[in-house]
């Protein structure tokens, strides 16, 4: 069942306790565009069906990745692409956005997602493997780090 637009960033907006629908609309449409350029084929197309229209075309049209991204990499590529992200807050992002796009997908799915994707990722979707190392430092449950999204201002 494909999520309304509405819906769709209502959930992210809660998930990433932002404060407004466009923030969490910033960090939905950066992370499916990264996202995107990991995934092919019939994961690809199933996934886009699953979501909003505006956020399965972004995902369908991905920004272009060399090479797969680890996901430490991708941490970083999502920091650069959100202005005034740091690392953290874009843990952050990525947790409230992957975490509605797994509950949107569905477990078989998310499972057929996460064998594209490099190790690590199930963590930034929130879905801890077996055998996954507890000592890891992105290994929580919840995606999202400890303390306050937003960075601190100076």
């Amino acid at each position: 069942m494909t999520l309304r637009w509405e819906a769709f960033l209502e959930e992210v907006r809660e998930r990433g306790e932002y404060d407004t629908t466009q923030e969490a609309e910033r960090a939905a449409r950066v992370v499916l565009a990264l996202l995107g350029a990991h995934l092919v084929g019939d994961v690809r197309a199933q996934l886009a069906a699953r979501l909003p229209e505006t956020m399965a075309l972004i995902l369908l049209n991905p920004l272009q990745a060399a090479e797969p991204l680890n996901p430490e990499r991708f941490v970083r590529a999502t920091a650069a692409w959100i202005e005034g992200a740091t690392e953290a807050t874009a843990l952050w992002d990525i947790g409230a956005v992957l975490s509605t796009v797994a509950d949107a997908a569905g477990d078989d799915l998310t499972g057929r997602i996460l064998l594209q994707l490099p190790p690590g990722y199930d963590l930034l979707f929130g879905h801890p493997t077996a055998g996954h190392d507890p000592d890891h430092p992105h290994a929580a449950a919840d995606p999202r780090p400890a303390g306050p999204r937003k960075a601190p201002q100076p």
